[in-house]
């Protein structure tokens, strides 16, 4: 299929595409930023969305960058490709947990084209970068003609493919603090094939203390609802506790059963994604752990 007719703009600075957001969603409909378009495209060509305005910001090179942050975290450009985030040296140094995931993201061909920014704004439950951003902590900078503002990553999604942005709003730029001492951390998904969906994905990060302890845990769930879901009450459970087998069974069980709505489709029901995040907790949090502990007192 074919996509509906729509304009098209390039502009050639960010805030040329603002102003283009701003003075036009109003009068033509609805407006879409195309950055990789990895996914926007192929949801224009089934007609699932029918813009009346494509506003490309391929051209923004001010959006595509690397950077260490003042409190020694990272600074992302929105139009920064997957890829590059892939083979960053910062990125595996002060972000593991996004370096270890970017593999698991479909196929080397869409990885070079498609963008941090253009995953996370699409929000999709399925993706890796969305739980990925909750997980870690990230801020959001989004801009719009006149202003700006920062939602915290766990703020930002709002449902199936629904976020806080404006419809004259662009997501800018993507702070990534740095990990706790002692934090380890663990990707881990399924799917049917390498590239494919997943049926599950979870992000776990495990903080321990001088003796051992669980100082704090994170986990967050792909495809196990309609955003990132966050397990905060199967994470209490592990906190002052030690990373044992009873406790890591307690917490999957209970993230698994009480804390994610799974939506059943073609390929697995519910209650076996469920059965599949139970297991997948497990593997994760004796992983995180493990590299939390070989740490030492320093930063992950």
């Amino acid at each position: 299929m074919k996509p509906a007719p729509f304009e098209y703009q390039a502009p050639a600075s960010l805030d040329a595409a603002l102003d283009i957001l701003a003075h036009r969603v109003g009068d033509i409909g609805e407006a879409k930023v195309l950055a990789g378009g990895q996914s926007l495209i192929p949801v224009m060509n089934f007609r699932l969305a029918e813009p009346a305005l494509l506003v490309d910001i391929n051209k923004l090179a001010e959006l595509d960058f690397i950077r260490r942050g003042d409190d020694g975290g990272l600074r992302i450009g929105a139009l920064t490709r997957q890829r590059r985030l892939e083979r960053d040296l910062s990125v595996a140094e002060v972000a593991p947990l996004l370096h270890e995931t970017m593999p698991f993201i479909a196929h080397p061909q869409i990885r070079n084209r498609g963008t941090l920014g253009g995953s996370l704004a699409h929000a999709d439950p399925a993706a890796e970068l969305p739980a990925i951003a909750v997980a870690l902590r990230a801020r959001f900078r989004l801009r719009k003609a006149g202003g700006e503002r920062w939602v915290d990553a766990a703020d930002f999604f709002r449902g199936l493919f629904t976020t806080l942005l404006e419809p004259d709003e662009i997501l800018v730029e993507v702070a990534i603090p740095p990990l706790p001492a002692r934090t380890g951390w663990a990707f881990l998904e399924i799917a049917r094939r390498h590239g494919d969906y997943a049926q599950v994905g979870i992000a776990a990060l495990v903080t321990l203390d001088d003796a051992g302890r669980c100082r704090e845990a994170r986990l967050v769930y792909l495809s196990a609802g309609d955003r990132p879901i966050v397990a905060r009450e199967a994470a209490r459970l592990l906190a002052g506790q030690e990373i044992s087998p009873q406790a890591i069974t307690a917490a999957a069980d209970k993230a698994s059963r009480d804390e994610m709505e799974p939506f059943g489709d073609v390929h697995a029901t519910a209650e076996f994604k469920r059965h599949l995040a139970r297991v997948l907790t497990g593997r994760a949090l004796r992983k995180a752990a493990e590299r939390a502990e070989r740490t030492k007192g320093r930063a992950a």
